[in-house]
């Protein structure tokens, strides 16, 4: 089951191809690599319009050439959410745009569940960047997010977009850890969540150093962290990047994890955006469990 974010109005993908994309983030277009855009553009004239182009460096990283005056940040709302865009070192610009079809599932699931129960909702958001996931949590209605990532950096961004979307006075807790390391003190603890949400790096290294493999560590991230799983949850999503890990290898991980212990069914699928100028653009993959209703 693929999912396309369609609900956009301030943000499009223009025209992709040549391994590259062109979108329009607001009223900014930026043109930046796309490894699986290996088809030919369908309209060059299009491209003339980026506001500023990314450039690869052969020692790593890249830098952005302007061509026309860009802020250094500016942003960009999604339905009733806003968030932080500012283009990085890195080609990124703080926010994934193809996640929006995964926030409306998981405010969708919130809201259902708090117009029928007065019960608490908690949602634990792991890898969570600048959280857009958690944003749309606690917009929804979740009664507690805990946002955890390895980068300080990174959590100071989100704590921005929580300012941005006016949620101050929502029940937020932004914690810099070690995402595995994070989930086994919460098992200790006894902590209880209600959904889950991951969106976790191919490779990477936490505040200490700790090296992070998905093909290595996905299987006991899981199986930890289901172990966090309320009585009655709603949820449990995994986002992937990792370019080849395959569908079957996250339905099958879910479906050990979750279904054989908890019942309930699992789906898997692309995440998609729709290109302007026709077609779509692969973003990644998502697998997600849901229990038996």
């Amino acid at each position: 089951m693929n999912q396309i974010a369609n609900g956009w109005e301030e943000y499009e993908v223009i025209d992709t191809g040549n391994r590259e994309k062109l979108e329009r983030w607001n009223k900014v277009v930026l043109r930046r690599p796309d490894p699986v855009a290996i088809w030919p553009i369908r309209s060059e004239g299009e491209w003339n319009r980026a506001d500023a182009v990314y450039h690869r460096s052969n020692k790593g990283g890249g830098y952005w050439e302007t061509k026309k005056p860009v802020k250094e940040n500016w942003t960009i709302g999604y339905r009733d959410l806003r968030f932080k865009i500012s283009p990085t070192g890195f080609k990124h610009t703080g926010l994934f745009p193809e996640q929006a079809a995964n926030w409306d599932f998981t405010m969708e699931a919130i809201r259902e569940r708090k117009a029928k129960s007065d019960n608490p909702v908690r949602i634990l958001n792991l890898f969570a960047y600048t959280g857009g996931a958690t944003m749309a949590a606690s917009r929804a209605g979740a009664d507690e997010v805990v946002h955890v990532d390895a980068s300080k950096g990174i959590v100071a961004w989100a704590k921005e977009n929580m300012h941005i979307n006016h949620l101050e006075d929502h029940t937020i807790r932004f914690i810099v850890d070690d995402v595995l390391k994070f989930v086994k003190r919460e098992i200790r603890r006894g902590r209880k969540y209600d959904g889950i949400i991951m969106d976790p790096p191919s490779y990477g290294r936490g505040p200490n150093q700790e090296l992070w493999k998905l093909e290595d560590q996905l299987y006991e991230l899981v199986s930890e962290c289901a172990r966090l799983l309320s009585d009655d949850p709603l949820f449990f999503l995994v986002n992937c990047y990792t370019t080849g890990f395959p569908l079957s290898a996250m339905k099958e991980t879910l479906t050990r994890v979750l279904v054989d212990t908890r019942g309930g069914s699992v789906e898997v699928g692309e995440n998609l955006l729709p290109v302007t100028k026709g077609g779509v653009l692969p973003c990644g993959i998502f697998g997600r469990w849901t229990p038996k209703q």
